[in-house]
């Protein structure tokens, strides 16, 4: 049977230099006695994906509200892809799988309800209080609003991906682990791909319009030339998983050089390199940004897509200023949570917190009550 110990010691023959062991671990700030056969960025993984705010990534918005279709992708969906994404790339590059893993499954927890839309919302009317941003929600969660064990508050995770999740800033001074810049591209290789997919789903997006976008281009005759007799739902699939495995292989590449080039001899070396080094080629960062300006032009910016968002930043804010001013109307723990931190800082948590169709069937309560509502 292998041990937590076995898996330990075969990260140390298997692994890169620069992949971050577990045994090198400044572990978590709660000191708890190790596993007998998970390691401890494994048990970060589980502790997640068991967590209340994992759960409630299925209903929340990618790009679509939850109650818009049951085929486009979800927070959880999204999550789920860039994990696997980050999986391959770790493993081919040596990294920490186990690790990756767990910040991929992590990224997105601190996301609210209807997307960007309801972060841009919270975070203007959380302007006076310190603002609000997805990455270091997540944190806040991890660290203390999850309450599973008696002995902590939060899910009491390593530092390592404690420090991994508000990606978009520094880390003592250095870039963020290489396990979690390769997340970082995952995510933008996911996105980018999946939108485009969902999109064409929805008719909001026509293929031919795509003929401009050079990534697509190239990824619809390469399918053209392998499966010349392909009807055009399924080509579409398999331009779609071309277009990922063109980008996954271009940064495996592209970073196997850099890191090549670097020869970092542990992370601490690698986070003190000059530029991020899990990072696609120049050409493919081109490509990409072709595609993320297409996406914002014909999709994001769509009237339809538009009309959902500008819904989101109206529910949002009316419900924040009704709580705000009236914390009573909060549920009993969420009242006294406000007597803690502050009625603004709790009102957040609490919106933070739900799903697109919680904060639809709140702001209905709110708002517009009908009988079922006023005796439910």
């Amino acid at each position: 049977m292998l041990t937590r110990e076995a898996f330990e010691q075969r990260e140390d023959q298997i692994l890169a230099p620069y992949a971050m062991k577990v045994r090198h671990s400044r572990g978590r700030r709660h000191p708890e006695p190790e596993h007998a056969y998970r390691t401890a960025y494994q048990r970060d993984r589980d502790r997640i994906v068991h967590s209340s705010a994992f759960r409630r990534l299925e209903y929340k918005t990618q790009v679509f509200v939850n109650t818009a279709g049951d085929y486009y992708r979800t927070r959880l969906t999204h999550t789920m892809e860039v994990a696997q994404i980050a999986r391959t790339i770790a493993r081919t590059l040596g990294l920490n799988e186990d690790l990756t893993e767990a910040i991929a499954l992590g990224h997105d927890l601190g996301h609210g309800p209807f997307g960007h839309s309801g972060e841009d919302e919270l975070n203007d009317l959380m302007k006076e209080h310190g603002g609000f941003e997805h990455n270091r929600h997540a944190l806040r969660i991890v660290d203390l609003l999850e309450r599973k064990y008696p002995e902590f508050c939060g899910l009491n995770l390593t530092e390592e991906l404690r420090l991994s999740l508000p990606k978009h800033e520094s880390h003592d001074g250095g870039h963020a682990l290489l396990e979690a810049q390769v997340v970082d591209a995952a995510d933008q290789i996911a996105y980018n791909t999946h939108d485009v997919d969902d999109g064409l789903t929805s008719g909001l997006l026509v293929e031919s319009k795509l003929d401009e976008v050079e990534i697509w281009q190239r990824a619809l005759v390469h399918v053209r030339e392998r499966y010349p007799d392909l009807p055009r739902s399924t080509r579409r699939y398999h331009t779609v998983r071309a277009l990922i495995d063109s980008a996954v292989t271009d940064l495996l590449a592209a970073s196997g050089e850099r890191l090549a080039d670097a020869a970092p001899a542990d992370p601490a070396e690698a986070r003190a390199a000059a530029e991020p080094l899990v990072v696609p080629s120049a050409e493919f960062v081109r490509m990409q940004a072709q595609l993320s300006r297409f996406l914002y032009r014909n999709f994001y910016n769509h009237h339809e897509v538009m009309r959902m968002r500008r819904k989101a930043h109206r529910f949002i804010r009316e419900m924040f200023r009704e709580l705000v001013a009236d914390p009573n109307q909060l549920p009993p723990e969420r009242a006294a949570w406000a007597e803690e931190v502050g009625r603004e800082t709790a009102v957040c948590d609490h919106i933070a917190g739900m799903t697109d169709r919680e904060a639809m069937q709140e702001y209905r309560k709110l708002f517009h009550p009908d009988v079922d509502a006023l005796l439910g």
